[in-house]
Protein backbone atom coordinates (compact mmCIF):
# COMPACT_ATOMS: atom_id res chain seq x y z
CA UNK A 1 0.00 0.00 0.00
CA UNK A 2 1.41 3.40 -1.00
CA UNK A 3 -0.16 5.98 1.28
CA UNK A 4 -0.63 9.37 -0.35
CA UNK A 5 -1.59 11.08 2.90
CA UNK A 6 -3.89 10.03 5.75
CA UNK A 7 -6.10 12.72 7.36
CA UNK A 8 -4.09 14.53 10.08
CA UNK A 9 -1.81 11.58 10.74
CA UNK A 10 0.93 10.87 8.23
CA UNK A 11 2.00 11.61 4.66
CA UNK A 12 4.88 9.21 3.91
CA UNK A 13 5.15 9.80 0.15
CA UNK A 14 5.40 13.55 0.76
CA UNK A 15 8.11 12.88 3.36
CA UNK A 16 10.10 10.90 0.79
CA UNK A 17 10.01 13.70 -1.77
CA UNK A 18 10.79 16.25 0.94
CA UNK A 19 13.80 14.23 2.06
CA UNK A 20 15.00 13.91 -1.52
CA UNK A 21 14.60 17.67 -2.00
CA UNK A 22 16.71 18.41 1.08
CA UNK A 23 19.34 15.91 -0.06
CA UNK A 24 19.37 17.32 -3.57
CA UNK A 25 19.41 21.00 -2.57
CA UNK A 26 21.99 20.79 0.21
CA UNK A 27 24.09 17.80 -0.77
CA UNK A 28 23.74 15.68 2.35
CA UNK A 29 26.26 13.00 3.22
CA UNK A 30 24.59 9.61 3.71
CA UNK A 31 25.76 6.19 4.85
CA UNK A 32 25.05 3.13 2.68
CA UNK A 33 24.04 -0.27 4.06
CA UNK A 34 27.63 -1.50 3.75
CA UNK A 35 28.83 1.38 5.94
CA UNK A 36 30.41 3.42 3.17
CA UNK A 37 29.57 7.10 2.88
CA UNK A 38 28.43 9.02 -0.16
CA UNK A 39 27.28 12.57 -0.89
CA UNK A 40 25.94 14.68 -3.71
CA UNK A 41 28.80 15.44 -6.10
CA UNK A 42 26.90 17.02 -8.95
CA UNK A 43 28.32 20.30 -10.30
CA UNK A 44 26.71 23.35 -8.77
CA UNK A 45 25.44 21.49 -5.72
CA UNK A 46 26.44 22.16 -2.15
CA UNK A 47 28.17 19.52 -0.08
CA UNK A 48 26.67 20.10 3.33
CA UNK A 49 28.93 20.06 6.35
CA UNK A 50 28.11 20.22 10.04
CA UNK A 51 24.71 19.63 11.62
CA UNK A 52 21.49 19.76 9.62
CA UNK A 53 19.12 22.30 11.20
CA UNK A 54 15.50 22.00 10.03
CA UNK A 55 12.85 24.48 11.17
CA UNK A 56 9.24 23.28 10.95
CA UNK A 57 6.94 26.30 11.01
CA UNK A 58 3.18 26.70 11.29
CA UNK A 59 0.42 24.21 12.04
CA UNK A 60 2.44 21.30 13.38
CA UNK A 61 -0.53 19.72 15.17
CA UNK A 62 -2.52 19.00 12.01
CA UNK A 63 0.35 19.06 9.51
CA UNK A 64 0.68 15.43 8.47
CA UNK A 65 3.67 16.25 6.24
CA UNK A 66 5.79 17.45 9.17
CA UNK A 67 4.81 14.41 11.26
CA UNK A 68 6.19 12.07 8.62
CA UNK A 69 9.19 14.22 7.72
CA UNK A 70 10.33 14.58 11.34
CA UNK A 71 10.23 10.80 11.77
CA UNK A 72 11.95 10.09 8.46
CA UNK A 73 14.75 12.60 9.06
CA UNK A 74 15.30 11.19 12.55
CA UNK A 75 15.72 7.60 11.40
CA UNK A 76 17.61 8.03 8.13
CA UNK A 77 21.30 7.33 7.61
CA UNK A 78 22.62 10.89 7.53
CA UNK A 79 26.19 11.47 8.64
CA UNK A 80 25.10 14.85 10.04
CA UNK A 81 23.76 15.60 13.49
CA UNK A 82 20.08 16.51 13.10
CA UNK A 83 18.49 19.45 14.93
CA UNK A 84 14.72 19.78 14.55
CA UNK A 85 13.25 23.13 15.56
CA UNK A 86 9.49 23.31 16.02
CA UNK A 87 7.93 26.77 15.72
CA UNK A 88 4.15 26.85 16.09
CA UNK A 89 1.35 28.95 17.59
CA UNK A 90 0.04 27.92 20.99
CA UNK A 91 -2.37 24.97 20.57
CA UNK A 92 -0.78 23.93 17.25
CA UNK A 93 2.48 22.47 18.58
CA UNK A 94 4.06 19.26 17.32
CA UNK A 95 2.20 16.29 18.89
CA UNK A 96 3.88 14.49 21.77
CA UNK A 97 3.78 11.13 19.98
CA UNK A 98 5.92 12.52 17.15
CA UNK A 99 8.41 14.06 19.58
CA UNK A 100 8.61 10.79 21.50
CA UNK A 101 9.35 8.88 18.30
CA UNK A 102 12.07 11.32 17.33
CA UNK A 103 13.50 11.17 20.86
CA UNK A 104 13.94 7.40 20.49
CA UNK A 105 16.30 7.91 17.54
CA UNK A 106 20.01 8.64 17.85
CA UNK A 107 21.97 11.71 16.76
CA UNK A 108 18.98 14.08 16.86
CA UNK A 109 18.01 17.06 19.03
CA UNK A 110 14.63 18.79 19.29
CA UNK A 111 14.07 22.46 20.10
CA UNK A 112 10.88 24.50 20.41
CA UNK A 113 10.36 28.15 19.47
CA UNK A 114 7.53 30.65 19.19
CA UNK A 115 9.55 33.41 17.48
CA UNK A 116 10.31 32.48 13.87
CA UNK A 117 13.07 35.09 13.64
CA UNK A 118 14.94 33.27 16.37
CA UNK A 119 14.11 29.85 14.92
CA UNK A 120 15.70 30.53 11.52
CA UNK A 121 19.05 31.66 12.91
CA UNK A 122 21.66 29.26 11.57
CA UNK A 123 18.99 27.09 9.91
CA UNK A 124 19.52 25.09 6.73
CA UNK A 125 15.88 24.34 5.97
CA UNK A 126 12.68 26.28 6.70
CA UNK A 127 9.70 23.97 6.16
CA UNK A 128 6.48 26.01 6.16
CA UNK A 129 2.97 24.63 6.63
CA UNK A 130 -0.38 26.35 6.34
CA UNK A 131 -2.82 26.67 9.21
CA UNK A 132 -5.50 24.22 8.13
CA UNK A 133 -8.87 25.90 8.50
CA UNK A 134 -10.74 22.68 7.76
CA UNK A 135 -9.31 21.05 10.89
CA UNK A 136 -10.91 23.57 13.27
CA UNK A 137 -14.33 22.92 14.76
CA UNK A 138 -14.62 26.52 15.94
CA UNK A 139 -14.07 29.37 13.44
CA UNK A 140 -13.03 31.70 16.26
CA UNK A 141 -10.14 29.39 17.16
CA UNK A 142 -8.94 29.49 13.56
CA UNK A 143 -9.07 33.27 13.45
CA UNK A 144 -6.83 33.45 16.53
CA UNK A 145 -3.95 31.64 14.83
CA UNK A 146 -4.52 32.53 11.16
CA UNK A 147 -1.56 34.48 9.85
CA UNK A 148 0.49 33.88 13.00
CA UNK A 149 3.56 33.35 10.84
CA UNK A 150 4.21 34.86 7.42
CA UNK A 151 7.46 34.26 5.58
CA UNK A 152 8.24 37.48 3.73
CA UNK A 153 11.22 39.36 2.36
CA UNK A 154 11.93 40.87 5.79
CA UNK A 155 12.39 37.40 7.28
CA UNK A 156 14.47 36.25 4.33
CA UNK A 157 16.74 39.27 4.81
CA UNK A 158 17.82 37.98 8.23
CA UNK A 159 17.79 34.27 7.33
CA UNK A 160 21.00 32.43 6.36
CA UNK A 161 22.06 32.90 2.76
CA UNK A 162 22.04 29.14 2.15
CA UNK A 163 18.77 28.31 3.91
CA UNK A 164 16.18 26.73 1.62
CA UNK A 165 12.44 27.35 2.03
CA UNK A 166 10.08 24.43 1.50
CA UNK A 167 6.28 24.07 1.52
CA UNK A 168 4.12 21.04 0.65
CA UNK A 169 1.64 23.33 -1.15
CA UNK A 170 -0.95 24.64 -1.63
CA UNK A 171 -0.26 27.77 0.37
CA UNK A 172 -2.67 30.40 1.63
CA UNK A 173 -0.85 33.48 2.92
CA UNK A 174 1.94 31.95 5.00
CA UNK A 175 4.57 32.67 2.31
CA UNK A 176 4.47 36.00 0.54
CA UNK A 177 4.56 35.74 -3.25
CA UNK A 178 7.49 38.19 -3.13
CA UNK A 179 9.60 35.31 -1.80
CA UNK A 180 8.98 33.22 -4.94
CA UNK A 181 11.82 34.93 -6.82
CA UNK A 182 14.34 34.27 -4.04
CA UNK A 183 16.68 31.44 -5.15
CA UNK A 184 16.35 29.95 -1.67
CA UNK A 185 12.63 29.35 -2.29
CA UNK A 186 12.63 25.77 -3.53
CA UNK A 187 8.96 24.80 -3.08
CA UNK A 188 8.30 24.70 -6.82
CA UNK A 189 11.37 22.50 -7.34
CA UNK A 190 10.10 20.45 -4.40
CA UNK A 191 6.76 20.05 -6.17
CA UNK A 192 8.50 18.86 -9.34
CA UNK A 193 10.51 16.35 -7.30
CA UNK A 194 7.19 14.92 -6.15
CA UNK A 195 6.50 13.68 -9.66
CA UNK A 196 9.86 11.91 -9.92
CA UNK A 197 9.76 10.36 -6.46
CA UNK A 198 6.23 9.05 -6.92
CA UNK A 199 7.19 7.65 -10.32
CA UNK A 200 10.02 5.81 -8.56
CA UNK A 201 7.63 4.47 -5.90
CA UNK A 202 5.26 3.16 -8.57
CA UNK A 203 8.19 1.58 -10.44
CA UNK A 204 9.28 -0.20 -7.27
CA UNK A 205 5.76 -1.49 -6.65
CA UNK A 206 4.87 -2.47 -10.21
CA UNK A 207 8.33 -3.47 -11.38
CA UNK A 208 10.27 -1.79 -14.17
CA UNK A 209 9.95 -3.08 -17.77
Amino acid sequence: VALGGGTVGEHPTQALLDYFTIYDELGLALVAEDGTGFAMEEDGKNNHEGPLIVVMLGDLKHGRTVHSLAKLLARTSMKHELILRYCAPTSLEMPDHVKEYVKSCSNVKQEEFTDMKEAVQGANVLYVTRVQKERFENAADYEKVKGAYVVDTALMAIAPSNMIVMHPLPRVDEISTEVDSDPRACYFRQMENGMFVRMAILALILGTP
